[in-house]
């Protein structure tokens, strides 16, 4: 099974390197434009803020009064046995009923198939906005008929809002085998939540995936 690959370095500075960073200790949280009023005529505290990924370039929020922190873009399934890929493209979305919705509608128009078998890996793409975010966590639930098979909880790290640099972050979750036989094809319903550490639900997605002969 291969680890989470998180593909952004959320700080470039190695804190202890400053002793002043050790001044600045994070408390409560605060907002992104919290941060940014922080005395920026104080060199130490400017090179802390840089440590946590804040920058002059983020990215504008999608829509007008989006309250939304972590907005995924599109979900990519890869076959490593011959480097096969299916992308589920998310359209712009506001709530997560409307994501839903479209993701009901386009599994059974087009379903997934993944043959049976198989070693598939998910890469997850999606952005950040609003806030800083520490400890985020992919949850996931894979049933048949009702009944749970599999359950992920993988750590994925902390980020800062996306930035013109960086727009989207990008995660690879563990190596899954397909399950092979006549019971082991068929329609898998998937449960998807992104978690912080203060146990807020920022998303929850219902999916699924067919295995095929």
């Amino acid at each position: 099974m291969s680890n989470i690959e998180n593909e952004s370095i959320h700080s470039s500075e190695d804190q202890n390197e400053n002793p002043k960073f050790n001044n600045y200790k994070v408390g409560n949280k605060k907002s992104v434009q919290e941060y940014e009023q922080l005395d920026q005529q104080d060199e130490s505290l400017a090179k802390w803020k840089k440590s946590l990924g804040l920058s002059a370039d983020m990215l504008p929020l999608e829509f007008a009064n989006d309250n939304r922190q972590v907005v995924v873009k599109r979900f990519e399934l890869v076959d490593l046995k011959d480097s096969s890929k299916q992308v589920l493209d998310f359209p712009q979305y506001k709530t997560e009923s409307e994501i839903n919705d479209f993701l009901k509608n386009y599994i059974k128009a087009t379903p997934i198939k993944i043959k049976e078998s198989s070693v598939f890996q998910i890469k997850i793409f999606f952005k950040i906005q609003k806030e800083i975010i520490t400890g985020l966590r992919y949850q996931q639930n894979i049933k048949k008929a009702g009944i749970s098979l599999d359950k992920l909880n993988n750590q994925l790290g902390s980020y800062a809002p996306s930035t013109q640099s960086q727009p989207e972050y990008s995660i690879t979750l563990p190596e899954i085998e397909a399950p092979s036989g006549f019971l082991g094809r068929g329609s898998y319903s998937i449960v998807s939540k992104f978690v912080d550490d203060d146990k807020v639900n920022h998303l929850t997605l219902n999916w699924g995936v067919e295995i095929t002969k």
